[in-house]
């Protein structure tokens, strides 16, 4: 039954009339609507982490997809008399990177693991004893800074359960000691002074870019029959002309499914539609597929649908995820990529929006493995210590049209390569 539906799906597409070969059955779609599996999920259900990320239950906190984070305090704790603590103990805990990052991710600090790369995000608080600031004030501000600037990139340390009353006393009390300018051993490891990174290798050359594999893969795919003895090729003879700018055009508003389709989910969708090949988002023949069709459009300018009804609501509800407070962190993206921007949040420079997509799916050295975007948008919850979506989310969708958006005009030139 399934080799006949698919049979008269390819057929009717040679002919110019599309049909959709779906779960449910086939359905008759206008001239050139682009046959689509419409039922069931593009990606694992259910959702699990990948092996080697960080497993905790940070269900309690914001994700993209739903609000669970405890409201910011409406006044400051009070704090009374001096707050006394083990200075000591609080340069230990300033520097414990296992604790969110530790605040020298963001802070320079005098003493505290200057040589270890610090971040000029926020204040430098090398001299910060000499500012007259009072206890109470300094405890709060640790404690949970929303209660003095409730759009603060601070994260509410004691609020969400990083530090303790007695280990945040033990923060203020070492911060009580900081008078002196901070001394840097060299200048990399000064925030105003190290360089920003410079991507120079060549992302298209196999030597440099070992994701280049995902190319070779790609065209093989391409050719290889399913069991019903179809393939791409099939009605795609030559994917170096009619593919020639599609991934430049790509996300887009799918009305069929409601929501912004991507190219790893098209891929998927339209795979098992027509050769009934099953390719969920985030596998290998997924990402080869992606990074070809990539490929093939590559010099092209980012040109996407931002004018149609559907296209304005998503991007509008993107531009808004990107403001949410996600995680035990509690930060948004736009804390990095807005107000962090052309900063360092310890070794990492914070990059602009502009310039953060038309690479995707890149190689990662560090990890040895080809991400799409909807990974990147994964990694970037679960590194604020938030609970990631299913890539097929439609809130992964929404992000992407308006992160696609702010791309347009970029030359994509994938895959990518980075760190």
């Amino acid at each position: 039954m399934r080799t006949d539906i698919l049979a008269t799906g390819v057929a009717a597409i040679i002919a110019g009339a599309f049909v959709v070969a779906g779960a449910s059955g086939v359905y008759a779609q206008a001239k050139k609507t682009v046959p689509l599996e419409l039922t069931g999920d593009a990606a694992a259900r259910p959702w699990k982490r990948y092996p080697g990320w960080p497993v905790a239950d940070y269900s309690k906190y914001n994700t993209l997809g739903q609000l669970a984070s405890a409201p910011a305090p409406k006044e400051p704790r009070k704090i009374v008399g001096p707050v006394t603590g083990d200075a000591a103990n609080g340069a230990k805990l300033v520097a414990d990177r296992t604790r969110g990052g530790s605040c020298l991710a963001c802070h320079v600090m005098g003493p505290a693991g200057n040589a270890d790369l610090p971040g000029n995000v926020a204040p430098d608080l090398s001299e910060i004893g000499n500012a007259g600031r009072e206890d109470e004030w300094l405890f709060n501000y640790v404690y949970d800074a929303r209660v003095y600037n409730p759009v603060t990139v601070m994260p509410p340390w004691g609020s969400h359960g990083f530090f303790s009353e007695a280990e945040i006393k033990d923060i203020v009390a070492f911060l009580k000691t900081l008078k002196s300018p901070a001394v840097f051993k060299t200048e990399l490891d000064n925030p105003e002074k190290r360089p920003p990174p410079v991507e120079k290798r060549d992302n298209l050359d196999p030597i440099e870019n070992p994701g280049m594999w995902a190319v070779d893969k790609g065209q093989e795919l391409w050719k290889e029959k399913s069991a019903q003895g179809f393939s791409c090729n099939t009605c795609h003879s030559d994917p170096a002309v009619s593919f020639k700018t599609w991934a430049a055009s790509m996300p887009k508003w799918e009305p069929r499914l409601n929501k912004v389709l991507g190219v790893e989910e098209f891929v998927t969708r339209h795979a098992k539609a027509t050769t009934g090949v099953d390719w969920p988002m985030e596998t290998d023949n997924n990402r080869a597929m992606s990074v070809y069709l990539h490929f093939i459009a590559n010099g092209t300018p980012i040109k996407i649908d931002t004018e149609s009804d559907g296209a304005k609501a998503a991007i509008a509800r993107g531009l808004e995820l990107t403001k949410r407070k996600i995680g035990q962190l509690n930060m948004a993206c736009t804390d990095c990529h807005g107000i962090a921007v052309n900063h360092w949040i310890r070794g990492q420079w914070m990059g602009e929006p502009k310039g953060q997509y038309d690479h995707f799916p890149t190689w990662r050295t560090s990890l040895l493995a080809i991400w799409d975007i909807r990974q990147r948008f994964q990694w970037c919850s679960v590194n604020i210590r938030g609970d990631e979506l299913p890539p097929d989310a439609k809130e992964y969708g929404d992000l992407e049209l308006y992160l696609a958006s702010q791309n347009e005009g970029l030359k994509l030139s994938v895959p990518g390569i980075r760190h």
